[in-house]
């Protein structure tokens, strides 16, 4: 089996939601998200665009209910034992599949939690779900076990994450080697992804961020490429990636001539991020980092133009999003734990003067503090 961590870390997160079901008087949990089923199983696939879950009963059993495509793909990556298969047809209805399967587990009339927060469980799937179960088994939404479970790393994933920060610098390098008066942003994006593939890594769990001149204000992806010119403004937005561990970079690097707002505002950028590391500790919530880049950004007067969140955990993670919990954002009571990894990014959007300035760098959470995994250099970049 292609697994990536030992016998004994995964017995070690089996009793941890083991014991987060007990304490949550769970006789079973349905895991939708893909995830929570490679956290616990090593299971690697992006099958989860069609329905599958993977059931985990109070005393240990499992069994993963999925697709013949996923048939030898769970055999192959995961630890699960118990396979079935639902068959794609016009009338199939993987939901009452599952009830057969919960049948056959002896859940009908227990409590069963279910990850309903999921990519992997579309509404449509939920209604048949629910339909199913109805009057059968009592579903509650226990979405959040999983993901308070996989929020700090443990020494096995830490060095995935050390290794996707590596490369997450290795294609901040190559970005910067390329970027110049009339560079096209798709070499730049090739130069990037060459890197990290070529060092081992594996796809982000979402687009990279890239965008020029008025789209360096831009935060998402977006299709359509640019040439650069004399004077101009690049945003990158990307991770390195190993065994879907993520560590990423954000950085806006200016060509040719700074405007004098570029310098201000990269310095405001520098300020709050550095005030965001401070309050990376234990026992420090994720909204009072988020609270330490508000203070910074307002007190410079750039309350308009910065975000209502900024920044939010790491870990492995599957598309479409490589973002996971928690998020820096206002009153957010989540506390800071050591073994968390989380990428905090400074994003200003000045669309008047169609000016942006961003800055981003991965931590890893100790007892003492934050320790910066990628980034090390947060002087403003200049080609």
């Amino acid at each position: 089996m292609a697994l990536h961590f030992t016998a004994a870390e995964f017995a070690r997160r089996r009793q941890a939601l083991l014991a987060a079901m007990t304490a949550e008087r769970l006789d079973a949990l349905f895991l939708f998200q893909q995830e929570s089923m490679f956290w616990l199983t090593g299971y690697d696939t992006f099958g989860f665009c069609f329905f599958q879950c993977l059931v985990v009963r109070a005393d240990g059993t499992m069994a993963l209910l999925t697709r013949s495509a996923d048939l030898r793909q769970a055999q192959h990556t995961s630890n699960i034992g118990d396979i079935r298969i639902w068959k794609d047809g016009r009338d199939a209805n993987p939901a009452a599949d599952l009830l057969a399967l919960a049948r056959d587990l002896g859940l009908a009339g227990k409590r069963v939690g279910v990850e309903y927060e999921s990519y992997g469980l579309v509404a449509s799937n939920y209604r048949k779900l629910e339909a199913a179960f109805a009057g059968k088994v009592d579903l509650v939404d226990a979405s959040p076990i999983v993901t308070r479970l996989r929020a700090a790393k443990s020494t096995e994933e830490i060095a995935y994450v050390r290794r996707a920060a590596e490369l997450s610098d290795a294609a901040d390098r190559a970005a910067l080697d390329i970027i110049r008066a009339g560079a096209d942003e798709g070499e730049i994006l090739a130069a990037q992804h060459n890197a990290i593939f070529t060092g081992g890594g594996d796809y982000p769990g979402n687009e990279f961020i890239i965008g020029s001149g008025r789209d360096a204000l831009l935060c998402r992806y977006k299709s359509g490429r640019r040439r650069l010119d004399a004077n101009d403004q690049i945003t990158l937005e990307f991770a390195g990636t190993d065994r879907h561990y993520h560590a990423g970079i954000m950085r806006t690097v200016v060509v040719g001539e700074p405007r004098p707002l570029h310098l201000s505002y990269h310095a405001a950028a520098k300020d709050a991020l550095l005030a965001c590391e401070a309050e990376l500790k234990p026992g420090r919530t994720a909204g009072d980092v988020f609270a330490a880049h508000a203070r910074v950004f307002d007190a410079h007067g750039l309350g308009q133009h910065r975000l209502n969140a900024c920044g939010y955990s790491l870990g492995a993670k599957f598309t479409p999003s490589w973002m996971d919990w928690p998020m820096f954002y206002e009153a957010n009571d989540w506390e800071i734990v050591p073994g968390m990894v989380m990428f905090a990014h400074m994003i200003l959007m000045d669309s008047e003067s169609e000016t942006a300035m961003c800055l981003g760098r991965t931590y890893l959470v100790g007892a003492g503090g934050a320790e910066a995994l990628n980034l090390p250099d947060l002087d403003l970049a200049l080609r």
